[in-house]
């Protein structure tokens, strides 16, 4: 007997009713199971019905080639070759399986960072359009050539208008002298009579305590060059100017949202700004050592100062409008005349050679304080272009000082996270708030009542300055740090800016 399948004699014979024929019983029960049928003549088939036959026990010959020594070692040699020839070609499929998954990691790759991409153009054009919301119908200022105010004689182009700023500073003349006296005397006067009353409308302690952010402006300056390193205010306009890492200056109002203009042409990231109280007219200082004085209305930069030879690190307008005092890392101080674009004097202290890191007119307009980078906070009198005190105790250069509407009080900041506050008719540090860890105090403002004082820094703090200078309120919603803050009009909101290129409103809750 044969199996019909396997054409050899089967071991386990079973018959087919259906074909007649002899199977292997594993075979057919096999091939049942996957296709139903007789393989002989297709017809259905069950293994129910297979038929056993009954043969005796087979014992099958050994095959002739396995009859002596060499022909089995043959065999041996001959099933070594076909695993070895199987292992090469499970190496052959292992290669190829690994290059297909090099292949897909660098498509996995490949595909990860276009996603990546896509997410930052997705984010900036989410930018862009917050942006546009603000700048909605604003068209850029367009570029001007600055130009300052000639002498006798006629107008000047504006190579010669450089030319004029850079000559030899001119003297402080006698009217300039009177005016700035009277100017004195009438805000010290006027101080007087208010007194110590508060401004009608003031915010109380209370209430600056539940200060919360209002809104948030995150679109002022470019995202490409993130940073908003400079903040002024105008209370009686309510707009705020800025000066962005991106060299740009942005003035925005703070009731319709609006950026009013975007004025370009500083070489360099713009690191002082300063908004005239009366006018809508802003100032601006950079690294490139120049200050430009624009004029917001058409969006031109009507003088160009070129009064120093290094950064100019810190501007101030005095009272009375007409005058700006710059400070530099040259370490000379320049006062210049706002309507003629002139430099009315130019003054360093021969006993500190070191750099000049900001400067602010005493409310009065007769004095200014100006910070060093060795620590020191020197005091100057105007009439005379001399230094009449100076101020030690902080570590580190200074990084801003501010004074205080009462003519009294200056608070002064260094990178010793420590905020001093000096009693000018005494000359002496009254007290000293000192700032946990490696607090960086950025930017100090007190509010024109001179109730508050507001720090800016690693976060925001405010500060009721009354005898015990109570803490009020903390703000911590920037990301990055502050590097400006102000007060509105009547202490009703606080306005700050930080290297995160937000700008954010604060009010009472």
């Amino acid at each position: 007997l044969y199996c019909s399948i396997s054409n050899e004699v089967p071991e386990h014979p079973v018959l087919s009713p259906v074909s007649g024929c002899v199977f292997e019983r594993r075979l057919i029960e096999k091939y049942i199971s996957e296709t139903g049928n007789d393989p002989v003549n297709r017809q259905p088939l069950t293994v129910e019905q297979l038929i056993d036959i009954k043969t005796s026990p087979i014992v099958r010959p050994r095959p002739p080639s396995a009859s002596s020594i060499p022909a089995m070692l043959k065999l041996l040699q001959d099933e070594w070759d076909g695993v070895m020839l199987h292992s090469f070609t499970m190496r052959q499929q292992l290669q190829t399986a690994r290059q297909e998954l090099s292949h897909a990691l660098y498509q996995h790759d490949a595909a990860c960072r276009v996603i990546a991409r896509l997410t930052k153009e997705v984010t900036a054009a989410r930018e862009a359009l917050a942006t546009l919301k603000p700048q909605a119908g604003i068209a850029p200022a367009a570029a001007s050539t600055p130009t300052v105010a000639a002498a006798p004689g006629g107008a000047l182009t504006a190579e010669e208008s450089m030319d004029v700023d850079a000559e030899a500073p001119m003297e402080i003349t006698e009217e300039v002298l009177e005016k700035l006296q009277q100017t004195s005397v009438r805000l010290t006067s006027e101080r007087k009579k208010r007194g110590k009353k508060n401004a009608e409308g003031l915010a109380t302690p209370e209430e600056i305590g539940t200060y919360r952010q209002t809104s948030t402006h995150p679109g002022l300056h470019s995202a490409s060059n993130p940073g908003v390193l400079a903040l002024s205010v105008n209370e009686n306009m309510g707009r705020v100017v800025t000066g962005g890492s991106d060299k740009n200056v942005v003035v925005f109002e703070r009731d319709t949202e609006q950026v009013v203009c975007t004025l370009k042409g500083h070489t360099k990231k713009v690191t002082s700004v300063a908004y005239h109280t009366t006018k809508n007219v802003v100032f601006s200082a950079s690294p490139d050592s120049t200050v430009r004085m624009w004029t917001v209305a058409d969006g031109r930069c009507s003088h160009l100062f070129k009064a120093h030879d290094g950064a100019v690190t810190g501007l101030s307008v005095h009272a009375t409008g007409d005058y700006l005092l710059t400070c530099s890392a040259d370490q000379h101080w320049a006062f210049s005349d706002i309507q003629t674009g002139r430099v009315l004097t130019k003054v360093t202290d021969a006993s500190i050679q070191d750099e000049l890191t900001c400067a602010q007119f005493h409310p009065d307009g007769l004095i200014f304080g100006t910070g060093t980078k060795d620590s020191t906070v020197k005091m100057w009198d105007l009439k005379e272009n001399a230094n009449v005190a100076n101020m030690p105790g902080h570590s580190g250069p200074i990084s801003d000082i501010a004074f205080s509407e009462n003519g009294f009080y200056l608070a002064t900041a260094a990178d010793d996270s420590t905020v001093k506050l000096w009693d000018l008719r005494k000359l002496e540090n009254f007290r000293t708030i000192q700032l946990e860890g490696r607090y960086e105090v950025k930017s100090l403002s007190f509010d024109k009542s001179g109730n508050y004082l507001a720090i800016g820094g690693t976060d925001i703090r405010v500060y009721h300055c009354k005898k015990q200078w109570n803490h009020l309120a903390t703000l911590t919603d920037h990301t990055g740090p502050v590097t400006g803050v102000r007060f509105g009009r009547s202490a009703s909101y606080l306005v700050s800016s930080s290297m995160d290129r937000h700008v954010k409103f604060y009010g009472a809750q």
